[in-house]
C-alpha cells in the first residue's frame, strides 16, 4: 500500500493531507468520493521501496480473480446486496492488494457508480473483455450469469497460459545453461587447451581450419568479454523497448506467425480465444462491432487484431462476419464455415463455444507433442556443441601428441 500526499478544496476550503491507496487512480477515486477536488497528488515515502519498483509491483493472480468472480456471482444470485458482497469478499481476500482494490470498488458502488465503470478504473486487474461483459450483464439484468461465464473464461485462459509456460520452461532453462556453458568454455577452457596445442606443435604447427577458427573466436571472446556482455545487455534492453512500441510489437507478432512450429501454436491459441471471447460477448448482448473490437484486444496478437478491424469495416458495409474471415490467412476455413452456420441459425455463441473447445484441445495436443520432442532436440544441440569443440581442440592435441612421441 502506497501513501499519497494531496492538496485540494472541499466546500470552498483548501485542505491537504495523506491518503493510502494501492494506486494513484484509487487514491483519486477515494478523494473524489470524499467530495475533495484534487489540485495535486504525489506519492510520498510512506510506501515501501519495493512498491515503487517495477519488479515489486503487486499483482492479482488469475486464481484470485476466478474465486472473486465466482463468489460475486453466487452472492448476487442469492440476493445479497452488491456492496455487502464486496465488503465480505474484501475482508476474506488473501491477497491484500486485491482486497484494497475490492474496497475501492465497494466505495465506488456506494457512491452510485456502475460496477463495470469501477472495474474499468483497474485495467491491470480487469481486462477490457471482463469490463465489457460486466457492463452487458448490468444492462441486461443477468450479471450473475455473466460472472459465471467470466469465471469459466478466466479459468480457460489461465489453463492455456500455464500449459504454454510449462512447455517453454524446460527449453528456456536448457538454452540458458547452454549459453553460459558456451561462454565459460570459450573464455576459460579453450585458451588453456590452445596453449597446450602450441606447446606441443610449436609456432609453425599446421592446424585444421576449424581449429584455428575456434581458437580465434576464443581469443576474441577472452579479450573482449566485458565489451561483449555490455553489447548484449544494451542490445537486449533496446530490443525489449522496441517490442513494447506498437510498431515493434506488430513486427514481432508478424515474425512469430512466420516461424513454422510457433505459428501453429499461436494461431490455435488465438482462434480459441477469439471463439470463446466473441461467443461470450455475443451471449451477453454486446453488439457485433463492439464485440469484435474487444475480442481483438483480448487475442494478444496485433496482426490478427488488425484482421478483425478490417472485418469490422466490411461488416459496416453490410457483409456477414464469416465472409472476411473466410479470406483470412490465419483463420482456418472451418472457423468461417462454423460461423456462417451460426449466422444462419442465430446460434453464433453456441457454435463458437464448440469451436473454442475444439481448438483448446488442439492446443493441448500440440503442446504435449512439442514437449515430448524438446528433450531429444536439446540433447542433440548440446551433443553437437560438445562434438564440435572436441573435434576442433582434442583431435589436434591427440595428433600432435603422437607426432611428439614418434620424434
Amino acid at each position: 500500500m502506497a501513501s499519497y500526499k494531496f492538496t485540494g478544496t472541499k466546500e470552498g476550503k483548501k485542505i491537504s493531507g495523506n491518503v493510502d491507496a494501492p494506486t494513484k487512480d484509487v487514491a483519486m477515486s477515494t478523494l473524489s468520493h470524499q467530495n475533495v477536488h484534487v489540485l495535486s497528488l504525489r506519492a510520498t515515502s510512506g510506501g515501501s521501496i519495493m512498491s515503487k519498483l517495477p519488479i515489486g509491483k503487486p499483482k492479482v493472480k488469475q486464481k484470485d480473480l476466478v474465486i472473486f468472480t465466482r463468489q460475486l456471482s453466487t452472492m448476487i444470485s442469492a440476493g445479497v446486496p452488491l456492496t455487502r458482497s464486496l465488503t465480505t469478499m474484501q475482508t476474506q481476500a488473501e491477497n491484500k492488494y486485491f482486497g484494497s482494490i475490492i474496497g475501492s470498488i465497494s466505495k465506488d458502488i456506494e457512491g452510485g457508480m456502475a460496477l463495470a465503470d469501477s472495474f474499468e478504473k483497474h485495467p491491470d486487474t480487469f481486462s477490457d473483455v471482463y469490463v465489457n461483459m460486466v457492463r452487458a450483464g448490468e444492462s441486461g439484468g443477468i450479471l450473475d450469469e455473466i460472472l459465471q461465464r467470466l469465471a469459466a473464461q478466466v479459468e480457460k485462459d489461465a489453463t492455456i497460459r500455464k500449459k504454454v509456460k510449462s512447455a517453454m520452461a524446460y527449453p528456456v532453462v536448457i538454452l540458458g545453461v547452454t549459453v553460459i556453458a558456451f561462454f565459460g568454455i570459450m573464455i576459460f577452457v579453450i585458451p588453456k587447451l590452445g596453449k597446450i596445442i602450441k606447446d606441443l606443435g610449436g609456432p609453425d604447427a599446421e592446424l585444421p581450419v576449424y581449429t584455428q577458427a575456434m581458437l580465434g573466436l576464443s581469443g576474441f571472446m577472452q579479450k573482449n568479454a566485458i565489451l561483449i556482455f555490455i553489447v548484449m545487455f544494451i542490445g537486449t534492453f533496446f530490443f525489449r523497448r522496441y517490442i513494447k512500441t506498437p510498431k515493434g510489437k506488430y513486427k514481432l507478432h508478424s515474425t512469430l506467425l512466420k516461424i513454422p512450429v510457433i505459428k501453429v501454436i499461436l494461431i490455435k491459441i488465438a482462434i480459441a480465444r477469439f471463439a470463446r471471447t466473441f461467443a461470450s460477448l455475443m451471449a451477453a448482448g454486446v453488439g457485433v462491432l463492439d464485440a469484435l473490437e474487444v475480442t481483438g484486444k483480448a487475442i494478444g496478437n496485433l496482426v490478427i487484431e488488425e484482421e478483425l478491424k478490417e472485418a469490422a469495416d466490411q461488416i459496416k458495409a453490410g457483409k456477414q462476419l464469416s465472409e472476411p474471415l473466410s479470406k483470412s490467412p490465419h483463420f482456418p476455413a472451418i472457423v468461417a464455415q462454423m460461423l456462417a452456420i451460426g449466422e444462419e441459425t442465430g446460434q453464433i455463441d453456441t457454435i463458437l463455444l464448440k469451436v473454442a473447445d475444439f481448438y483448446e484441445e488442439e492446443v493441448d495436443a500440440v503442446i504435449d507433442g512439442i514437449s515430448s520432442l524438446i528433450e531429444p532436440v536439446m540433447i542433440l544441440v548440446l551433443g553437437g556443441m560438445v562434438g564440435i569443440i572436441a573435434a576442433s581442440v582434442m583431435g589436434p592435441i591427440a595428433s600432435l601428441s603422437q607426432n611428439v612421441g614418434k620424434e
